[in-house]
Parts: C-alpha cells; structure tokens; sequence
C-alpha cells in the first residue's frame, strides 16, 4: 500500500485561491476539498481528488464515495511520484470516462493552468493549456472567468 504525502502549503493556499473565486462568481455552487468520487474508469472505480464542485447541497447524505453526476473537477498538481501518471494522464480520461464536463488542472510544475472539457468516449474532445498570469475561461456548465496572476506566487 503506497501513502500519498499531505499537500504542502502552497497546495493549501492554491485551494483557498480557487474556493475564493468559485464563491465570487457562484453562490450557486461550492467547492469541496478532498472529496472521494466514483470514477468507474480510473483506479479501480475509486478517485480521492483534490476538490470537486458541486450545486450547493448536492453532497448532503452522500457518505465517503459520490457519485460523479453534476461534479465539475479541480486538481492541484503534488510534489511527488504519482503527478505525472496521476494528474496529467489517467486523471483526464478516467473524470472523461465518468461524464465530468470539465476538468481543470492547476499545474505547479509547468505553470500552467489546463482546462478540458467536451467528454466524449472516454475522453476529453478539447484542452486548453495556459501559463499562469492568463485568464482563464471555464466553460459551460461552470461559465465564468480566473485570472491567473495570483497562481504565480505559489510555485516551488
């Protein structure tokens, strides 16, 4: 069995970052961290993510594992082994598998923040890959602008 290390601060802080623009922009929605979510498609069916978004109330009564319906996905890349294979490769078609129509990818290593979205298949139909510092429009279901430039002072 593999333990995967607690995020550091700058992980943390990165979080707080987006659940304080996710507030601003939907009241309508929350972003909840480390939530476990059924992905039938990606690690035996099972995902631990960094935050899901969500309609406001939606998780209540839902126990350690939810259903991916209606969840928008956040990831934050970690320092460690996993990143590569985990965030940037399985990630995307396991939460494509599960019907998640975006994923947004914070990307400490390259600076970058990536959305995909479109799923289709098991696979996300367009990407879109931007350094920190750009704005960033996630589309529909979510529908609203981040500006990067914050993101910038988090890396190492």
């Amino acid at each position: 069995m593999q333990v995967k290390p607690v995020p550091d601060g700058n992980h943390s802080e990165i979080y707080m970052w987006l659940l304080e623009r996710c507030m601003q922009s939907r009241q309508d929605l929350r972003l909840h961290p480390e939530r476990g979510l059924k992905t039938e498609a990606y690690r035996r069916g099972r995902a631990r993510v960094d935050a899901v978004l969500v309609p406001k109330g939606s998780l209540k009564g839902h126990g350690e594992w939810s259903e991916a319906d209606g969840v928008l996905m956040v990831e934050i890349t970690s320092h460690d082994s996993d990143t590569n294979r985990g965030d940037r490769v399985e990630k995307p078609d396991g939460y494509a598998a599960a019907g998640i129509p975006v994923y947004l990818l914070i990307d400490r290593d390259d600076c970058s923040v990536v959305v995909f979205n479109q799923p289709r298949d098991g696979r996300y139909r367009h990407e879109e890959k931007l350094p920190f510092g750009a704005t960033v429009r996630l589309p529909e279901p979510v529908g609203f602008a981040l500006d990067s430039e914050p993101l910038k002072e988090f890396v190492g």
